[in-house]
């Protein structure tokens, strides 16, 4: 894929209801975005009945349910997996899900994913990498919570078992993350360490961090969004509402284009103001022919249609082959 790779994570902010999640495909794909990201999992494979909920998801959602019953109400079934699915082709945008056990990564599978995408909190999941690998799909791994030692250790079973094409994204799982946090310095270390592409994953507030890391060359960019940050849920307070992922899209492009190629030359678009705003070696006074040219009789002004003015030392001392006017360019 060229370019920055855009995935507008709608995650389990679709809070159950397919129309919900219909309308986030709808979204994402009138943002611009490359792909539409959900979650894909079974509540009873994922998280025992007594686990905790993180501290913002006790913020967001309270304390009185656990975290098995509220991701029980957040589940895609197969048939809406089906529909989603169908929609995005509509919408001329890719699906993804980050499946958060070995038999969603298998349905998934089924189901025709093109990328695989490993959350943070599986990267130290041996079986679920070994699984992973061996699909031999291309794979973007999150990386929060990890150190160094931990995610190269992951990418070591990835390739180990086939995985080819990985793209590594520095991610920080504190939902919002403040920008204190963010260490988008991390994005390069794990590119030059671990000789892949590396991107980012967000969860700050605003969009001002994802369009760093396209400066910084990012070659994934992934955020998550919602229809209203007000609506109930874990994510929907961390994620950008429609606008603001139009216009997060619409900056990274922006920054993607102005990259350019690297190299120091004039652009296609700035060619015709060389002559106009660069100057020309011209008569500071009369100049009678025969007449050396001097400090003094000769200056510089626009414009540069005549003898550059980095010839200065070349035509001092010359002789005037004419008369000159006042401000007439000089000619040898």
């Amino acid at each position: 894929m060229s370019g920055i790779f855009i995935i507008a994570e709608a995650g389990v902010n679709h809070n159950g209801d397919l129309q919900t999640a219909q309308r986030l495909v709808d979204e994402a794909a009138r943002a611009g975005a490359d792909a539409v990201k959900f979650q894909t999992f079974q509540t009873e494979k994922l998280v025992r009945r007594d686990a905790k909920k993180a501290a913002y998801q006790e913020q967001t959602t309270g304390r009185e349910e656990s975290q098995f019953t509220m991701l029980k109400k957040l589940e895609l079934t197969p048939d809406m997996h089906k529909r989603l699915i169908a929609r995005c082709r509509e919408k001329q945008i890719l699906f993804l899900s980050t499946p958060f056990d070995i038999d969603s990564l298998h349905y998934l599978i089924e189901c025709g994913v093109e990328i695989i995408k490993v959350p943070s909190g599986e990267v130290t999941n041996y079986p679920y990498l070994r699984e992973v690998g061996r699909c031999g799909k291309r794979v973007i791994i999150s990386s929060g919570m990890c150190t160094l030692a931990e995610i190269k250790e992951a990418v070591a079973v990835l390739r180990e078992y086939g995985s080819g094409d990985i793209t590594v994204l520095h991610c920080n799982t504190e939902y919002p993350t403040p920008y204190q946090d963010v260490n988008l310095r991390a994005m390069i270390t794990l590119r030059e360490e671990l000789g892949v592409a590396a991107g980012y994953s967000d969860h700050t507030q605003g969009i001002e961090v994802p369009v760093a890391a396209a400066a910084l060359g990012a070659a994934v960019i992934e955020k998550h969004f919602t229809l209203d940050k007000n609506m109930e849920g874990p994510d929907h307070r961390a994620s950008l509402e429609p606008a603001q992922l139009r216009e997060m899209v619409r900056a990274v492009r922006n920054i993607e284009a102005a990259m350019g190629d690297g190299i120091k030359q004039p652009s296609e678009s700035e060619k015709k103001n060389i002559e106009i705003v660069r100057k020309s070696i011209v008569a500071a006074r009369p100049i009678q022919a025969g007449e050396p040219f001097t400090e003094e009789n000769l200056t510089t002004k626009r414009p540069g249609s005549g003898i550059s003015p980095m010839r200065w030392k070349e035509v001092t001392g010359k002789t005037a082959v004419r008369d000159f006017a006042k401000d007439e360019l000089i000619e040898l």
